[in-house]
């Protein structure tokens, strides 16, 4: 059973690499430490967690669009998107360079403790994952949870990993008034044999 959101986004401490010139030389990172809240900041932002960087779905759908979709996201009062995963700040930095990401900004959550705060954590030591985020995304204002959108299926070691309710697609009909999914029926994307989300579609 999937257990309660908490009202508020939790504030955690999260581990990033950041860009400074100051540096030199081919690697010019520094480590900062930063909370939840200084990241997302005040104002109406969307959070969405999945299960990992360069997993199928992830990289093929819901990352991509919701980076698609910014400015169809801004017309609605979203100031920023952020996505978190259960990855450290150089698999999250990698990927946003890998995804070409302008719009959508990164939250490494490589000790799940954001995602253990909010209840989402599931084992997925059937993938050899461990720990990681189930898939949801919330809309949130000045750090307040004001609608979520949970897959369906919550539990430790889904043979299945499903998306849909968490689509951008779905969360901008909601923004804009119209009819969207609350979590009926949805695609079922397999990943644990590693073919391509774009091959399950048919």
């Amino acid at each position: 059973m999937m257990p309660p959101f908490p009202r508020r986004i939790p504030n955690v401490l999260h581990q990033l690499r950041v860009r400074d010139e100051s540096i030199g030389g081919d690697n010019p990172f520094r480590w900062e430490e930063k909370t939840t809240h200084e990241i997302v900041g005040r104002g109406k932002n969307i959070i969405f967690s999945l299960p990992g960087a360069f997993t199928p779905t992830c990289s093929t759908y819901q990352l991509p669009d919701f980076e698609k979709l910014f400015s169809d996201f801004q017309e609605q009062g979203v100031e920023n998107i952020f996505c978190l995963s259960v990855n450290d700040a150089f698999v999250m930095n990698c990927w946003a360079k890998d995804q070409g990401l302008n719009n959508v900004q990164v939250i490494p959550d490589g000790s799940a403790k954001f995602t253990s705060s909010i209840g989402m954590d599931v084992y997925k030591d059937n993938l050899g994952f461990g720990i990681r985020s189930w898939r949801y995304a919330l809309v949130v204002e000045n750090f307040e949870i004001t609608k979520q959108f949970v897959e369906r299926g919550f539990c430790h070691n889904a043979t299945d990993d499903p998306y849909g309710v968490s689509a951008p697609q779905n969360i901008l009909d909601f923004l804009q008034g119209k009819e969207y999914d609350a979590g009926g029926e949805a695609l079922q994307l397999n990943l644990s044999d590693g073919v391509g989300s774009e091959d399950k579609l048919g």
